[in-house]
């Protein structure tokens, strides 16, 4: 592993996205544990795009038009309820103080699907790993996967410090009404955003 590859991953896994927004918000509306939470479930999202990209399955995925653009539209449609859910009162983002249960495997669940419908997280896994292994090495996917594996630690590291800081200011913001309210609204549109990104998104 070498320095140039830490700096790149750190790089795009500090590029607020779906993960980084997903985290945010559980930190907001519910505090450190679900923001762990929602870290673990978007880190496990990577797995199968890894999984993908060492097995070649990405490639088939770049080939295909059709893949590509029912993968793509699934994770519109998502994204899009998301945005919904956030937006909508009494939704599971809900930003308040009451003890509104969402369940721990819930808040995991949405954070795998948020990645895993994503076709551009596996076109990336495509590109990027392959220029990190030596062409000499004699066992390129153990390599791939180490790679991989490194960036779900960074990723899961990033993250929690995202969740940290969220759950840390999350009294700050409940206490004023209207921060609350442009929160909740800023957090529905960006889902909406990058839900409309991905649908303009071209293969």
């Amino acid at each position: 592993m070498s320095l140039e590859y830490l700096l790149t991953s750190m790089i795009v896994i500090l590029l607020p996205g779906t993960g980084v927004l997903y985290t945010l918000a559980y930190g907001l509306s519910k505090g450190w544990r679900a923001s762990l939470l929602a870290a673990f479930g978007c880190t496990l999202g990577i797995v199968p795009h890894i999984v993908a990209s060492v097995a070649g399955l990405a490639a088939l995925l770049y080939a295909s038009a059709m893949a590509f653009q029912v993968i793509k539209y699934l994770g519109v449609a998502y994204l899009f309820y998301m945005a919904f859910n956030v937006l909508r009162s009494g939704g599971s983002l809900q930003i308040d103080e009451s003890n509104r249960s969402v369940t721990p495997a819930r808040i995991v669940i949405n954070g795998i699907l948020l990645n895993i419908l994503n076709p551009k997280l596996s076109i990336f896994f495509l590109a990027f790993l392959p220029q990190f292994v030596p062409v000499t090495s004699t066992a390129p996917t153990s390599e791939m996967l180490e790679l991989g594996l490194i960036f779900m630690a960074l990723t899961f590291i990033t993250f929690l410090g995202y969740g940290a800081f969220a759950s840390a200011t999350r009294h700050y913001v409940i206490a004023r009404p209207r921060v609350l309210l442009w929160f909740r609204r800023g957090f529905a549109g960006a889902f909406g955003l990058l839900g409309l990104r991905l649908a303009l998104a071209h293969q």
